[in-house]
């Protein structure tokens, strides 16, 4: 019997919705990337290491909260049967993000030397809860892709309309903040957040139709609790995803982007100041370079996915390319020079997001094929961890790099050797994490054309 859920059509209109909700998540991630840890060591002037050690803790609490938050809400609730298994928890995570958002830029008026600990705790406090929203909401709208999106077809196109508003999202977190921000006034930056906060929860509230589970997938997953089959444990259910080569692979390549990226976007705002010698609404150029080089290659790489209907391939060349235009990086200084450079890797960053959520959703489809039930949540979960660790090695190269090279905190100038810093985790860093990465995925990746198609047959047979 043929899935119904293979049926459902899906417009155009549905689509659009279902992106709003992640270019609304990519918004404000990136701004917290780009503006958290700058804030508080050139504008407060807490030491780097308080910085450092309260993001790391926050990223180790996550790493652990997101295959949890995975797990748990991989099961029926009371609210399932009216609303969906993921609607209302993405609904619960998505909307609280802003708030938090802006709580981190009002920390107490205090002396950040005498009362490092004071601040140290409201960064860590606020990061934790801004990224437990963030996490609720993210593993359940990701989950929701596989399960919404049957067909390797209709996953690309979606991805065609979603990956240009994530990257419009991406760009957007860091356009309008710096319209908002002048260096060395505290208050500009809450100012920033009273915007951000707006923004996204009207995204939230436009991705409603979008994210909203169809009566027939609803239907489809009740049913298959009928079975009555016990579930795994938390630790079983982890150790079974960990046992998937496919999966392996590909979560040591999220991990090297997103080191890559959390360091790149965190670096920005400390070559406008420091190298570039601007104010913050240079940054504006920059990122537009980065959404046009994007979003005019999005439509590329899909048509070459489809043309060539091989995903892994697709992603190969995509990482490979982030390695190699990110060497530029590593030693330009001029305004229009680096505009340009970042528009030629906002085309490779393009087609990196086009593959996200295909390549995601060929792993699923494996596990479901290999254990007979579905556990998107469980895999998201995990995936988020990795991505954590990515942003635990941002921050102890930063912190790291930061104190080997001199730089001065609260400072509205750096030494040269502060200067070359900034360089090493702009480009080379991020340039060995994804080649890296992209070693491990070309040898360990093993799901071909073939497989992925026959894993979706298999479940189509199965119904699930």
């Amino acid at each position: 019997m043929e899935s119904p859920n293979l049926k459902i059509p899906h417009s155009k209109t549905n689509k659009v919705s279902y992106g709003l909700g992640g270019l609304g998540r990519e918004f404000l991630k990136m701004a917290f990337d780009t503006y958290v840890f700058f804030y508080y060591e050139t504008e407060v002037g807490l030491n780097v290491w308080y910085i450092g050690i309260a993001l790391i803790i926050f990223a180790v609490y996550n790493a652990i909260n997101d295959p949890l938050i995975g797990y748990l809400t991989n099961r029926e609730f009371k609210f399932t049967k009216k609303w969906g298994r993921r609607f209302p928890l993405i609904l619960l995570g998505g909307i609280p993000m802003g708030l938090c958002y802006f709580l981190m830029f009002t920390p107490p008026n205090v002396d950040p030397r005498t009362d490092a600990l004071i601040l140290f705790s409201w960064l860590l406090m606020g990061a934790i809860l801004f990224d437990t929203f963030h996490s609720l909401f993210f593993v359940n709208y990701q989950s929701l892709f596989p399960d919404k999106f049957r067909s390797a077809e209709e996953r690309r196109s979606v991805t065609g309309i979603t990956v240009p508003l994530g990257v419009l999202g991406v760009a957007l977190g860091a356009i309008i903040p710096p319209l908002f921000i002048n260096y060395g006034n505290l208050e500009s930056y809450a100012v920033q957040g009273i915007a951000a906060l707006v923004f996204s929860v009207l995204m939230m509230l436009l991705s409603i139709p979008g994210v909203r589970e169809e009566p027939e997938t609803i239907e489809l997953y009740l049913k298959s609790l009928e079975k009555k089959e016990e579930r795994a444990s938390f630790i079983d259910s982890t150790k079974r995803a960990l046992q998937q080569r496919s999966f392996v692979s590909y979560v040591i390549l999220y991990t090297m982007y997103s080191a890559t990226t959390v360091s790149m976007v965190a670096s920005i705002s400390y070559v406008v100041r420091f190298i570039l010698k601007m104010e913050a609404n240079a940054t504006t150029l920059l990122m537009a370079g980065m959404l046009i080089g994007t979003l005019a290659s999005s439509p590329l790489w899909v048509k070459y996915a489809n043309n060539t209907d091989n995903n892994r391939k697709t992603m190969l060349i995509a990482t490979f390319l982030m390695s190699l235009f990110t060497i530029p990086f590593i030693f330009l200084e001029n305004y229009v020079l680096l505009i340009i450079a970042i528009l030629i890797w906002g085309v490779s960053l393009g087609g990196w997001w086009v593959m996200l959520f295909p390549i995601m959703s060929d792993i699923i489809d494996e596990s479901i094929v290999r254990h007979k039930k579905r556990d998107e949540g469980t895999y998201t979960g995990i995936q988020q961890f990795f991505g954590r660790l990515g942003s635990i090695i941002q921050v102890l190269s930063f912190a790291i790099i930061h104190t080997m090279t001199g730089f001065i905190e609260g400072s509205a100038t750096q030494p040269p050797s502060a200067i070359w810093g900034i360089h090493i985790h702009l480009g080379l860093v991020p340039m060995l994490c994804m080649f890296i990465g992209g070693i491990i995925f070309w040898k360990f990746y093993d799901l071909t054309p073939e497989k992925t198609q026959a894993n979706q047959q298999q479940i189509k047979e199965m119904n699930l």
